[in-house]
């Protein structure tokens, strides 16, 4: 009992929050749950980053789930990843269960069933709020990381990119892109020469085969017009409310290309156009990003990089980033030292490759003198998790294994009727769902190439009528010149001497 009551000051006195804050569940100890024994998160600390890790059905969805519905109640919007397709029940009150109500009783918090707003979103041609960037926004050193293109061919991007600039070609989609890079070897190779220096055929036959690339994982759909303003991000409800923007991406799991694409350019926006922020208190957004390996499997270490920077950066504006995945080791380490907040659901060792990793991620965490970390991780059950915050002065909250409270909202998905109401009520549906395809590079180029080739045609006819012309004069010349058979024997000299000399004869 004694270690107990010091276990429970020890927990509240490491969770005291001067300032706001979200409290995700009780502490546990030996298994059992101590109740008012509060796991606190500072909302200040919210834009220090985190981490959501688990084995499949541990609990990770619930988890985020509960922390961005006590965001939006905080007044703070979120933009989730909804990989899977399971959290579009946001946007509905809990039907509630006994279970929940137990569970609640154990942590000491009273259990309300509660909706939240929600907009849906889509990279592709599912419902919701379509997502796109044009090629111009991504610039010529994102759009190189992207693609993974050597030193040289960036270099032909950027001079691409510069010609359009110099001469006014919009570049939306991929469309325009792919009709720059042909035309740059082969109608305007001249141009191109005289202007930035000779392109070569090979390099930017390499380039193509990289945006064909992303153009059959769907990038065709996300390039282009209308652009998503990023500050549609961040509406807050009559209610006071945080919108939680929710971007559908259940079919695009086998295109983790398009996936880490968007998400780049998504961050490379949001740094770009939100203000600094400073110490403020609270985040302005907070993204979660679900299956989050998906985006560093496939990233080039150019890409990582990218990624790292932002991660280091993006805090100041405000933004929170949050990865969720089933192991920790699916995160890069650079990004790993980033992450102020950790919630470790339970780990499963079947192998000697799961007992390493299990202790890999024990060691993630800060030492305690109640739990022995590698065990308490695959001993953990579904809803309990291990939880590190950072305190209001950025120091580690004490490691606590933790009941984590239920969600307030509904734990499964809209019916497609019920999604259907969503979308129709939606405000920005009709903002950004008309498709847009103006006059840009590939229309421009091919009325410059037109306008070459009728140019072309008009000189070669005009040649050919000069030559017309010509031959036609020189035939008329020698037509004239050219006498008839019998007058060229009478006028000839030979003939006129014999009939003068017969005129002679005949006057004598």
């Amino acid at each position: 009992m004694e270690r107990q009551e010091r276990f429970l000051n020890f927990i509240q006195e490491g969770n005291a929050c001067k300032g706001d804050f979200i409290t995700v569940g009780s502490a546990m100890l030996d298994g059992e749950t101590i109740k008012n024994a509060f796991v606190n998160i500072p909302l200040k600390t919210m834009n220090r980053h985190g981490l959501i890790a688990g084995a499949t059905g541990t609990g990770k969805t619930k988890s985020l789930q509960v922390l961005a519905e006590n965001l939006s109640d905080k007044g703070i919007p979120v933009l989730l990843m909804d990989i899977k397709g399971d959290l579009s029940g946001l946007a509905k009150p809990s039907p509630g269960h006994a279970k929940i109500d137990e569970r609640h009783e154990q942590i000491g918090l009273h259990f309300t069933p509660k909706s939240f707003p929600v907009e849906v979103m889509s990279l592709s041609e599912q419902g919701g709020v379509r997502l796109r960037a044009t090629i111009s926004e991504f610039g010529p050193v994102l759009i190189s990381r992207i693609l993974g293109v050597t030193e040289t061919q960036a270099g032909i991007i950027s001079v691409i990119f510069k010609y359009c600039d110099d001469n006014k070609l919009p570049l939306l989609d991929l469309k325009d892109f792919k009709k720059i890079l042909q035309y740059a070897t082969n109608e305007g190779k001249d141009e191109f020469q005289e202007s930035y220096g000779r392109i070569s055929t090979a390099s930017t036959g390499a380039i193509l085969r990289k945006i064909i690339e992303i153009e059959q994982q769907g990038g065709d759909l996300f390039f282009g017009e209308k652009s998503f303003d990023t500050q549609d991000l961040l509406r807050i409800n009559d209610q006071g409310q945080g919108y939680i923007n929710i971007i559908r991406l259940t079919d695009i799991q086998d295109r983790p290309k398009l996936f880490s694409t968007f998400m780049l350019s998504l961050l490379a926006e949001i740094y770009s156009t939100f203000p600094e922020q400073g110490d403020s208190g609270r985040p302005e957004l907070v993204i979660f990003i679900d299956e989050a390996h998906l985006i560093f499997n496939e990233a080039s270490d150019a890409l990582l990089d990218q990624i790292e920077s932002i991660v280091k950066l993006i805090r100041s504006k405000g933004v929170g980033l949050y990865f969720v995945t089933q192991n920790p080791t699916d995160v890069p380490e650079a990004v790993l030292s980033q992450l102020g907040l950790k919630v470790q659901h339970a780990l499963r060792a079947f192998t000697a490759k799961d007992r390493k990793a299990i202790k890999l991620t024990a060691q993630n965490y800060p030492d305690s003198e109640y739990y022995d970390t590698v065990d308490v991780l695959t001993s953990l059950g579904t809803g309990e998790a291990l939880v590190s915050a950072l305190d209001e002065k950025g120091r580690p909250t004490p490691l606590a294994a933790t009941m984590m409270r239920a969600p307030m909202s509904r734990m499964d998905i809209l019916t497609e009727k019920e999604l259907n109401t969503l979308l129709s009520e939606s405000k920005l549906v009709s903002k950004y769902n008309e498709t847009i395809d103006r006059e840009s590079a590939y229309e421009m180029l091919l009325e410059k190439i037109e306008k070459a080739e009728l140019e072309e045609t008009k000189r070669k006819a005009k040649e050919e009528k000069e030559k017309f012309e010509k031959a036609k004069t020189r035939k008329s010349y020698s037509s004239n010149n050219r006498q008839n058979p019998i007058v060229k024997v009478l006028t000839s000299p030979t003939v006129i001497r014999s009939v003068l000399g017969i005129l002679g004869k005949m006057i004598k």
